[in-house]
């Protein structure tokens, strides 16, 4: 019978590759975060009567755009039938920065 010797109290090898691993993510998502920012559009959408205008910042001006447009007609519509008509409506404006 082998006895195992008690491990000091400390960091064992899986909790530092766990930390390690973490703080990896977490740099991943801040530097992903920061290049996010590089355009940023504001776009309306005029949907049966009702009006929406929403600001987004994204990496391309089309993901901005394409953004902004879902995020407005999430506000102006009802359901998902009539949030992906609205998506499809031309918007009333665009302006990107």
């Amino acid at each position: 019978m082998r006895i195992r010797a008690r491990q000091p109290h400390g960091v064992s090898r899986t909790g530092l590759i766990g930390t390690l691993g973490l703080l990896g993510v977490m740099a991943f998502v801040v530097a992903q975060s920061l290049v996010a920012g590089a355009t940023t559009c504001e776009v309306c959408i005029e949907y049966r009567g009702r009006t929406q205008c929403r600001k987004v910042s994204a990496a391309s001006e089309e993901e901005a755009i394409t953004a902004a447009m879902v995020n407005a007609c999430a506000f102006v519509s009802g359901g998902v039938t009539d949030s992906m008509a609205c998506q499809r409506t031309t918007p009333t404006s665009t302006i990107c920065e």
